[in-house]
Formats: structure tokens, C-alpha cells, sequence
């Protein structure tokens, strides 16, 4: 039997190699939908457009008429009667919010269009390899969910609430991220696989799975403290308002309620919570180190440290939009360098 030659292990790697990069490039984008997403909600831009359109909506209003007619819209919501009503909101205020959000759904609409065209490509000339297509399709899916999320999102603040459902932006938040970090971790798998063809795909170690729990109750605590403009209810660290536990904590008609919608108790927990999360990084980073991954180290303990100074930054700043975008951005980063860890202690070498 001939062996087969440098360059026929070449032509068959670079197909795993270009589907890695793919992912990777999409992996940003939804990295910058995040961020503008951050953005959007720090501007109380989310609820500046009224109405669901996948396809059209990707257009803006163009002349007078239509920026009237959506700013017409817009002054129909609890938000504009009952807050910016009375702040004397004009058409350039309307124009900057709606801005944010419409950049918000563009992205997400480019990212729509980055995956699935693609992956239809890759998958015509069959160039998947074999057991990711599945996993493709998943995520393909995932993003199509994370679509209608958005809109149950923003239903939410269109018809009594003032603002959206903190919950609901909560699930909006972790699905992205957690897209995000599906493929990061696919990537990984396919740049292995083309390395080696026998490679097999990661395994989600224990240690991995209880890190990535202990971060997503802080990302979810995270999430609610945007949701209830909580972060504004304290100045002060490492004490809240002189307490370490605050008052002003009220009780909700049940614990859940109280724990995840009091507005100081949620700003406690998520900062506090936060050194648990902390504890538990540090730790897949030393592990990721002993297995050979001094890069996913590195990233893990650099992107949490920023973090931290960040967090601390924001709330003395009294939430500055700058700092808080950038808490938002590097909270992704996290997740991404959380995912590297986790995978690199999972691959199986020979």
C-alpha cells in the first residue's frame, strides 16, 4: 500500500482548516453583536422600533415621511408616554436610538447570512467532515432561535412594561454567548482534525462543565443587573452604600422573585458571585496549563483580570457608558477564553 503523499494530506486538511476559520470569523461577529448589543441597551435604544421584519427592516426609513412615521410608532409605547414623553424627546433623539437598535438587528441579520451561505456552500461540495454536520445545522438553528428570542425580548417593553424583561434579556444574552462559544469550540475540533485526521472531538471534562456553570449564573446575574438598571443602586466598592450587604432590599413575594428582581440583592449577588466565578477560571486555567494549553491560560487569566478591574471601574463611575461597554465586551472575551480552557483540557491525545 502506498503511503499517501505531503501533498494529499495537504488538499484533505485544508477543508476541516477553512470550515475552522469560517466559524472563528463568525465567532467575532456575534463577539460584535454583543457589544453593540451592550451598547444598545446602556442607550435605551432596544425598544425604538416597534415592528418585526427579517427582510425589509434591514432597510432604514430614507425620507421624512418614513422617520416620522417610525417615530409615530415608537410614541405609541409605555416608554415614550410615561418617560421620554416628558424628557421632550425630538426626531434627532429618536434617530440616534433607533440607530443602535437597527445596527443591533443588521448584524444579527449579517450573521444569518455568514453562516448559512457557507455552510450551504461547504456542504454542496461536500466538504464537511464527517459527524459536524449535525453540529452545523445546530447552530445554524440556534441562530435562527436567537432571532425570534430577540423580538420575544423586545415584545416585552412594547405594550405595558417600560422596559424590556430583564429575564427575557437574560436568555437573549447567554443564547448569544453561548453560540459563540459553540463555534469556538467546533473550530477547535476541525483545527485538530486537520492536524490529524484521526482526531476526536473534545470531551467537556467535569472540571470544564462546573466552570462554565459557575460563569453562566454570574453572566445571568450580569444580565439582570442590565435589565434592572442595577448597577446604578451602588457607587461604592468593595461596600454597597457603606453595608456590605445593602439596604434597601425588599422582599418580592417569593424568594426567587426577591433574588432575581430586587435590584440591590441582584448587584450584591453579581458582585460577589463574581469571586466564586473567579476561583473557579483560575483554576481551569492552571489545569489548561498542565495540559499544554499555556495559551488558553493566559487568555483565561488576562480576560478575567481585566474583567475584575473593569467591574470595579464601572460601578465607581456610576456606570459610565465607555466602561460599561467595554465590561459587556471583555464578559465576552471571558466566555471565549472560558471555552478554550475547557477544550483544551478535554482533547484526547495520543
Amino acid at each position: 500500500m502506498t503511503a499517501p503523499t505531503a501533498s494529499a494530506f495537504s488538499a484533505a486538511a485544508y477543508r476541516p482548516i477553512a470550515i475552522a476559520r469560517w466559524l472563528l470569523a463568525v465567532a467575532a461577529l456575534v463577539f460584535l453583536m454583543v457589544v453593540v448589543g451592550g451598547i444598545t441597551r446602556l442607550t435605551e435604544s432596544g425598544l425604538s422600533i416597534t415592528q418585526w421584519k427579517p427582510i425589509t427592516g434591514a432597510i432604514p426609513p430614507l425620507t421624512h415621511d418614513q422617520w416620522m412615521e417610525a417615530f409615530r410608532l415608537y410614541q405609541q409605547i409605555p416608554e415614550y408616554k410615561q418617560i421620554n414623553s416628558a424628557r421632550g424627546m425630538t426626531l434627532g433623539d429618536f434617530q440616534f436610538i433607533f440607530f443602535w437598535e437597527w445596527l443591533h438587528r443588521l448584524i444579527g441579520r449579517l450573521i444569518g447570512v455568514a453562516f448559512a451561505l457557507p455552510l450551504i456552500w461547504f456542504a454542496v461540495r461536500r466538504a464537511i467532515p464527517r459527524g459536524y454536520g449535525w453540529r452545523l445545522v445546530a447552530l445554524l438553528a440556534l441562530g435562527g432561535l436567537q432571532g425570534a428570542i430577540g423580538w420575544w425580548m423586545v415584545s416585552s417593553g412594547l405594550s405595558v412594561r417600560t422596559d424590556v424583561s430583564h429575564y427575557r434579556l437574560a436568555v437573549h444574552l447567554l443564547t448569544a454567548l453561548f453560540i459563540m462559544g459553540g463555534l469556538i469550540w467546533t473550530a477547535l475540533d476541525l483545527f485538530a482534525l486537520a492536524r490529524s485526521p484521526s482526531a476526536a472531538p473534545a470531551k467537556l471534562k467535569p472540571l470544564a462543565l462546573g466552570a462554565m456553570l459557575v460563569l453562566l449564573l454570574q453572566l445571568m446575574f450580569g444580565a439582570f443587573t442590565a435589565g434592572l438598571d442595577a448597577g446604578y443602586v451602588s457607587n461604592t466598592w468593595p461596600l454597597m452604600n457603606d453595608h456590605l450587604v445593602p439596604e434597601g432590599i425588599s422582599w418580592m413575594g417569593s424568594l426567587w422573585a426577591t433574588v432575581s428582581s430586587d435590584p440591590y440583592l441582584v448587584h450584591f449577588i453579581h458582585r460577589w458571585w463574581a469571586w466564586v466565578a473567579a476561583f473557579a477560571l483560575f483554576t481551569l486555567a492552571r489545569r489548561a496549563k498542565r495540559s499544554g494549553a499555556r495559551g488558553a491560560s493566559i487568555a483565561i487569566n488576562a480576560a478575567l483580570g481585566t474583567q475584575i478591574l473593569l467591574g470595579i471601574a464601572t460601578v465607581i463611575s456610576g456606570i459610565a457608558l465607555p466602561l460599561a461597554v467595554l465590561h459587556q465586551a471583555v464578559g465576552a472575551l471571558v466566555v471565549a477564553a472560558t471555552t478554550w480552557g475547557a477544550y483544551s483540557i478535554g482533547v484526547r491525545r495520543a
